[in-house]
């Protein structure tokens, strides 16, 4: 239906052909920005239905009961970054009340990186663009890097490297309200709008320069230099995308014409794992809390984590 609804008005009112490349372009960009759109809207309403049973104070509380520790600290807390609303403004208050909680650090960064990276923007768009299949294989390895660095954090011990003075805050614990379905249908209807508000221009941009990368690169054009036989493709992907901003809804669909122009599966994804999960704008956030040693060790990780997944996905993905 979406397909010929876009042959209609690229070909048909537009008067386009389908043998030029402003035709295949336009007709792109019709396509993926209706279908993109439709299933950012369902999506992100279901998976706002599901948020509003795990509120920012009901995470702290399950993460702090019984001072979780170990490797089933860090798997709870990378499950609940997903299905937990979170974004780079509230990363220090949330940071300072899972320390404040006695959360280990570990735990508190397991859940720091999974939030941001498995968001519902990011499996909307990947299935949509990608199928299914990826989708999923992107939500595993979200969540097992978030978990493998903050067990390799907690590890370390470098609880020291916090600033002083997020030990001597007390943020306390507040009432956890149990919202009535009418009003959770409506949040979640108010958010789906709100959160369109603010990413639908990071996406026609980024469905924009998918078009025109579609309509105008040629196949294979990066094969030769980030395809699976260049072995240094997927670290300068990573090193790239480390200094970068922007999020899933902008960076997605230029990582669907990177890979058809030559790019392999894993070096794309890592590119956009490393701008989605370490964008400059938290790390400045981040460094209010975190002396330079530990946010350096925290970014470090990350990247090498990234960097192996990359390469799996070379390996394991056609």
């Amino acid at each position: 239906m979406i397909k010929w609804f876009a042959d209609w008005l690229a070909y048909g009112i537009m008067g386009l052909s389908a043998q030029t490349r402003v035709g295949e372009s336009v007709n792109f960009f019709i396509y993926d920005s209706i279908k993109i759109f439709l299933m950012l809207t369902v999506i992100i309403f279901i998976v706002s239905i599901i948020r509003s049973f795990f509120p920012p104070e009901k995470t702290k509380k399950l993460l702090g009961e019984g001072r979780r520790r170990g490797i089933i600290g860090n798997i709870l807390a990378a499950l609940l970054g997903i299905v937990t609303p979170f974004c780079s403004c509230s990363a220090v208050p949330v940071f300072i009340g899972f320390v404040e909680s006695g959360i280990p650090l570990g735990v508190t960064f397991s859940f720091l990186i999974s939030s941001p990276m498995v968001n519902e923007i990011a499996l909307v768009m990947l299935w949509g663009l990608f199928g299914w299949k990826i989708a999923l294989l992107y939500i595993v390895t979200g969540v097992m890097i978030a978990i493998i660095a903050g067990i390799i954090i907690g590890k370390l011990k470098l609880e020291k490297y916090v600033e002083e003075y997020v030990y001597t805050v007390k943020v306390g614990d507040a009432e956890i309200q149990t919202p009535t379905w009418k009003q959770r249908i409506k949040d979640s209807r108010d958010y789906v709008i709100e959160i369109l508000k603010k990413i639908w221009i990071f996406v026609v941009i980024g469905i924009g320069i998918g078009a025109l990368m579609h309509g105008w690169a040629p196949a294979g054009i990066l094969e030769k230099y980030a395809g699976k036989d260049n072995p240094l493709a997927v670290i300068l992907a990573v090193l790239i995308g480390i200094p970068l901003y922007s999020n899933a809804a902008g960076v997605i669909p230029i990582v669907k014409e990177l890979t058809r122009v030559g790019m392999s599966m894993g070096t794309a994804l890592a590119f956009m794992m490393s701008v989605t999960a370490l964008s400059l704008p938290e790390m400045i956030i981040l460094r209010r809390v975190l002396k330079p040693r530990l946010l350096a060790t925290f970014v470090g990780i990350m990247a090498i984590t990234i960097i192996f997944i990359g390469y799996l996905f070379n390996i394991v993905l056609p």
